[in-house]
């Protein structure tokens, strides 16, 4: 292996160092002390190549005398022969892809995350030569496999000197980093060593300041007085409870379990962790449940849920997220109940004009019939009230997989990396005509299960879980647990509405709503699940498995110079009443500052991606008479569409306001170009909507204006209810990125920071 090095502050052009077709192989690249460090696998009789091409750089004379009618060109391999300042042999520290100064010290055993690349034998995998080595060279692999297309993952316990003696293991190794510490780390200590986890953490916690968001949640009430609860949550200010002789203590104990989760996310990771913690949101609690003691009426949920978001409000103002993992039996195919459309009133503010975020767990599997898993989550589906049109809707997915195997030897996850979680819903066979939504919107971790063996009956692993706060600190037992499945999942997803609405507290509920959803992506475990018969993405399947996917954290939060996305929060009146009729009454058209002159500027036929996402709420139907109907449970419905290539504005808003205003316009596509992911339109169920777009960065420097037109609602078919001029809220979300890092599509929007977006009517 040799080790490329750049100047500080100077590109490497490290892909002219990888031509596996030459057998020569790009294993990894990262930033140290400012200088670009590309490590590459050269085989002996390949070094050669590497010398050929920078002596031909060198041999070239820069002053030779140039023949008549001929141009001077740059010499060959210019650009790699100038970016490289050093070339040296590569060692294990040179694979190690996370931090310098994390690199383990000399004869300190670690549990390594070691990423092998495929050898060039077919009979002799990267894995068995790690494997063959282990006892000779002195470490243990102490887990399953976990494969990807190009690399094999696997967790190997030694020092740097052992896994460095081995030519041949050195030969298959891509990458190592430090393995993440799992929940069963954590979860196997003593009571007493739990403890100095938690002494350890709290030295370096910085609790929310005044003001910050809270997670509001719903659910059995927390045991407050918990270590890591205690210094976050104000017993007189954030505890509450439904009737008062049921006590704010925790009576589940599943609302200590989420307030943990909630308030850090997986415990094991914070734990694991070097830094200051600082906490950018709090946690209040509602005690909504107190069962089996004094169990509510099923049929008024609807009513306790709203009762409960009034107690929470009457109290301190503050910038608020819901989150509730308490559901019923199944959702009756999709269909609006009373419960679900409590929710969904809360969510618009259909009482108090108040706008809300609630998170809304989709509900677990039967753990009987985890054994049928996948097949048995296809058919057993999202829980009441989940089917939620303004709700976000949290499904499970679990990237745990790694099995130690010194505990387990020869247990195997359920699940594969990227899958559906064994314990998650879906809304798979909602087919009703009340045209349900898609749910669930977004998946997050939700932790895995374990078996055997092939067939074997699935169990409770503590590394394939999430660690959180337990219940039960204060009795002598141990201050952490396990915890999984979707409410783990709507917990996680609570702590990165909550931590958004800290950094942007001007985004509105359905801006946050939207940019969770926005930010999720699909794995291609979950892209591969939704295939049909015929090996074509199901995007139905898709969508009622999966939502939108698993949202990227650092998307959400970050934006590179390759990637640019613009938010839009604004309202509009979708009806009119003219004399006796009622008719839609406007059109937003939001003009978009693309970088048009970057975006032409890119190689002809470049592709770009261009995402889309509408979040609005609609107010529900007030009677139950309404929702078999096409148009009845939602107040109103918006669409957006792109302006085309080929089109002038004015082309585009004759196209746009020629439409009938339908709940499923398919528009011609005459002159459209590029693909959208989904069907060539947009998802139309439910109160939010996304797409992906993908063309030439030439054709998406003419779409240059989105708009937002309005389709038919009860606000406009129920004149008597008199709701025909109200105006709705709604968030527009655009992001376009470029396939690679050198073009910055960032700054010349940047530079436009202060002048409002467009918006023409």
């Amino acid at each position: 292996m040799l080790s490329f090095e750049s100047e500080p502050d100077f590109e490497l052009k490290f892909e002219s160092l990888d031509l596996q077709r030459s057998g020569i192989e790009l294993l990894t690249v990262k930033e140290v002390d400012q200088k670009t460090v590309a490590t590459v696998l050269v085989p002996h009789d390949k070094v050669r190549l590497f010398i050929k091409r920078l002596e031909k750089y060198r041999d070239t004379d820069p002053n030779a005398p140039l023949a008549p009618g001929k141009t001077r060109k740059p010499p060959d391999y210019k650009d790699l022969a100038e970016s490289i300042s050093h070339i040296k042999v590569a060692t294990l520290k040179e694979l190690w892809s996370d931090p310098a100064d994390q690199y383990p010290a000399a004869d300190v055993p670690i549990t390594w995350e070691v990423w092998l690349r495929p050898t060039d034998s077919d009979e002799v995998s990267s894995e068995s030569v790690l494997r063959d080595a282990a006892a000779d060279l002195g470490y243990t692999v102490t887990s399953n496999a976990l494969h990807f297309v190009d690399r094999t993952v696997v967790l190997v316990r030694g020092t740097r000197e052992q896994l460095s003696l081995g030519a041949d293991v050195l030969g298959v190794i891509a990458e190592v980093r430090k393995a993440k510490v799992a929940a069963d780390f954590f979860d196997g200590l003593t009571v007493p060593d739990q403890r100095a986890w938690i002494g350890n953490l709290t030295r370096r916690l910085t609790p929310p300041g005044n003001g910050a968001p809270v997670v509001g949640l719903l659910d059995t009430g927390v045991n407050h007085g918990h270590p890591l609860l205690a210094p976050v949550i104000n017993a007189t200010t954030d505890l509450h409870t439904y009737k008062p002789d049921w006590g704010v203590h925790d009576g589940g104990p599943h609302g200590t379990w989420m307030a943990g989760i909630a308030l850090y996310g997986d415990l094991a990771d914070v734990l694991a962790g070097q830094g200051n913690v600082v906490l950018e949101h709090g946690l209040e609690s509602l005690k909504l449940i107190n069962l089996p003691a004094d169990p509510h009426n099923p049929d008024l949920y609807g009513v306790v849920t709203v009762e409960g978001v009034n107690r929470l409000e009457t109290g301190v103002q503050r910038s608020r997220v819901y989150c509730m993992a308490v559901t019923a039996k199944d959702a009756n195919q999709g269909r609006p109940s009373s419960w679900s459309a409590a929710v969904d009133g809360l969510a618009a503010g259909a009482d108090d004009e108040v706008q809300r975020l609630l998170l809304i767990s989709a509900g677990n599997m039967d753990p009987a019939n985890h054994g049928t898993y996948p097949n048995s989550n296809e058919v057993t589906t999202v829980q009441d009230p989940a089917q939620a049109w303004n709700a976000l809707t949290v499904g499970g997915y679990t990237e745990k997989v790694l099995i130690d195997q010194a505990v387990s030897p020869g247990w195997i996850p359920v699940a594969e990396s990227g899958d559906l979680a064994p314990s998650s819903t879906t809304s798979v066979t909602w087919t009703s005509a009340s045209r349900p939504p898609f749910k669930p919107d977004i998946v997050m971790e939700a932790g895995n299960l374990g078996r055997s063996g092939p067939g074997a009956t699935p169990m409770e692993l503590p590394e394939l879980m999430l660690l959180t706060t337990s219940d039960e600190f204060a009795t002598g037992q141990p201050p952490f647990r396990t915890m999984g499945e979707t409410s783990a999942a709507t917990a996680l997803a609570a702590n990165l509405a909550a931590r958004l609405a800290a950094r942007y507290p001007d985004f509105t509920p359905e801006t946050l709503r939207g940019m969770l959803v926005h930010s999720a992506r699909w794995t291609p475990a979950m892209i591969e699940r939704s295939k049909n018969a015929q090996g074509f993405s199901d995007s139905n399947r898709l969508l009622r498995t999966f939502g939108y996917g698993a949202p990227d954290v650092e998307e959400l939060f970050a934006s590179a110079n390759n990637s640019l996305t613009l938010i839009a929060q604004d309202s509009i009146q979708p009806f009119l009443k003219e004399g006796s009729a009622i008719k839609t009454n406007e059109i937003k058209h939001h003009a978009l500052p693309w970088p048009a002159d970057v975006l032409r500027s890119l190689p002809l036929g470049t592709e770009v991606e261009m995402r889309v996402t509408l979040s609005y709420f609609v107010e529900p139907s007030p009677g139950e008479r309404g929702w078999d109907k096409k148009y009845g449970y939602g107040s109103h419905g918006l669409r957006f569409a792109v302006m085309r290539a080929t089109e002038t504005p004015d082309q585009f808003r004759q196209r746009i306001n020629a439409y009938e205003q339908e709940e499923e316009y398919e528009a011609d596509h005459a002159g459209e170009t590029g693909r959208w992911t989904i069907g060539g339109h947009q998802p139309s169920r439910g109160s939010i909507h996304s797409n992906v777009w993908t063309g030439t960065a030439q054709d998406l420097a003419n779409r240059s204006h989105i708009a937002i037109y309005p389709t038919i609602g009860w606000w406009r078919t129920r004149p008597k209810e008199e709701r025909f001029e109200k105006i709705a809220r709604y968030s527009l979300i655009v992001s376009i990125k470029t396939p690679d890092q050198t073009t910055d599509i960032y700054t010349p929007v940047a530079n436009l920071i202060g002048v409002p977006v467009a918006i023409s009517t």
